[in-house]
C-alpha cells in the first residue's frame, strides 16, 4: 500500500508487484493522507487526513462509504481492532476518538497528549488501545471505560511504531531513538532494549509464535529479532528509501 498527496492511495499485488487499485478523490482540493489500516475482512480501508478527517474506503466500489469528523488536527494514526466493529484515530491535536463505523459517529475520546499520537494498536482482546506519541510516551487506554491503565516511559524519541503480541503479554515499541523496547504489559515494566538500527525504527511486526520480531527501519533495511534473548538472528537489506 502507498499513499501520496492531492488524496491518493495505491493498493498493490503483493505477489507480482503491480498496482491493482487506485483510490481517488474527485475533490480536486483533496488533501494529502497520512496513515491507512485496512478492516478485518479487506474490504474496508480507513485512511487519515491532514484535513482532519478519516475516509473508509469501500474497496468493491472504489467509493468513499463515510466521512468522519472530529478532530481539530491532522489525522496521524488509524487503526482497527480484531473484530472491525469500532476505529481508533489518533491525531495532532493530541487526541484518540473512537468510532461506531456502522453510525460514523465518534462516541468517545481519550486523553490530551502534549503532541500528536502517531501509532496506535488494538490488544487481540479488543479491551486495551496502545498508543504511542510525539512526547515519547506510550499509554494504554481502556476502551470500555476510557481510563487510562498505564503510561510507559523509557524512549528518547517520538513512538512511531506499536505491536501487541499474540499472546497479549508483551508490548513492543519503536521509535525516533532507533531502538526497539519490548514492554510486560501486565507490570508495565520494560523487559528489554534492542539496539541496532542506525535511523529511526518505522514499524514492527511479531512471528505467528511469538517469538520473533520483524522491524523495519529508516536505514534500509529490516531486522529479525529473538525476543527471548534480545539478540539480533538476521538482517534483510535491499531496500531504497521509502516512498510516501
Amino acid at each position: 500500500m502507498q499513499w501520496r498527496g492531492a488524496g491518493t492511495v495505491k493498493l498493490w499485488d503483493t505477489a507480482t508487484g503491480r498496482e491493482r487499485i487506485t483510490l481517488e478523490e474527485s475533490n480536486p482540493s483533496a488533501t494529502s493522507s497520512s496513515a491507512v489500516a485496512w478492516r478485518a475482512g479487506g474490504t474496508t480501508l480507513a485512511v487519515g487526513r491532514a484535513d482532519k478527517t478519516i475516509k473508509l474506503w469501500d474497496l468493491p466500489s472504489h467509493q468513499i462509504r463515510t466521512t468522519l469528523r472530529g478532530h481539530s488536527a491532522p489525522v496521524l494514526s488509524v487503526a482497527w481492532p480484531v473484530d472491525g466493529t469500532t476505529l481508533a484515530s489518533g491525531s495532532a491535536d493530541g487526541r484518540i476518538k473512537l468510532w461506531n463505523v456502522t453510525s460514523g459517529q465518534e462516541y468517545l475520546t481519550l486523553g490530551q497528549s502534549i503532541g500528536g499520537i502517531v501509532s496506535l494498536t488494538w490488544s487481540v482482546d479488543g479491551q486495551t488501545l496502545a498508543a504511542g506519541g510525539q512526547d515519547t510516551r506510550i499509554q494504554l487506554w481502556d476502551t470500555a471505560s476510557g481510563h487510562e491503565r498505564a503510561t510507559l516511559k523509557g524512549h528518547n524519541g517520538a513512538v512511531g511504531a506499536l505491536a501487541w503480541s499474540v499472546d497479549g503479554k508483551t508490548l513492543a515499541s519503536a521509535s525516533g531513538d532507533q531502538t526497539i523496547k519490548l514492554w510486560d504489559v501486565a507490570t508495565g515494566h520494560e523487559r528489554a532494549t534492542l539496539k541496532g538500527h542506525h535511523g529511526v525504527v518505522q514499524t514492527l511486526a511479531w512471528s505467528p509464535d511469538g517469538k520473533t520480531l520483524a522491524s523495519g527501519s529508516a536505514d534500509k533495511t529490516i531486522k529479525l529479532w529473538d525476543v527471548d534473548t534480545g539478540q539480533e538472528q538476521l538482517i534483510l537489506r535491499g531496500h531504497k528509501p521509502i516512498s510516501r
